[in-house]
């Protein structure tokens, strides 16, 4: 009797082709919305992806830092998997108490991040997740807001990377996994 295996998992790359949808003129015109919600609804595209972040830096944190508010999906589910304390980045305006606050240039726009002050001990590692890379400039405030927090940035994980807008540029030289590049 031969026995059959199971077939090999399908890597997050191949769940995010098969499932990234994408808007022209969205939010205005002459912009493509690529859109990651039809990735995470599905339950094994999102594990796929959590699993793909989690090993991708397994080791070299002690916290995630999640930006709103896609980042917060990313960063609870890879906290959780990992045993890790996790980290909210809010928009400006949003968050109780002593706050620190970085201004950033996004693709339409410009806005605010805000991180409240000595949740973690000092040096503490921490890896930033968001679901897009752009321009950079809210991975790069972010970045900004974990290294002035007293921590230390050990790398940053999206689950795209629009290379077109050369965002990676504005991060530094530090790590940066993108499980997509488009």
């Amino acid at each position: 009797m031969t026995q059959l295996s199971a077939p090999a998992p399908k890597s997050a790359l191949h769940h995010v082709e098969a499932l990234l949808a994408s808007y022209p003129d969205f939010p205005k015109p002459d912009i493509l919305f690529r859109d990651l919600n039809p990735v995470f609804a599905d339950a094994v595209a999102f594990r796929a992806i959590v699993d793909d972040l989690s090993d991708q830096h397994r080791g070299q944190f002690d916290a995630v830092a999640g930006i709103e508010a896609r980042g917060f999906l990313l960063a609870a589910a890879v906290g959780y998997a990992a045993h890790a304390a996790v980290l909210a980045v809010r928009k400006g305006g949003k968050l109780p108490g002593t706050v620190l606050t970085e201004e950033y240039e996004l693709e339409y726009g410009s806005a605010r991040l805000e991180l409240e002050v000595g949740q973690l001990p000092a040096g503490s590692r921490v890896l930033v997740l968001d679901d897009v890379l752009a321009t950079g400039g809210t991975i790069a405030a972010t970045s900004r807001l974990i290294e002035r927090a007293g921590y230390t940035l050990t790398g940053v994980g999206v689950v795209l990377e629009l290379t077109d807008l050369h965002g990676r540029e504005r991060l530094g030289t530090g790590p940066v996994h993108a499980i997509m590049s488009l």
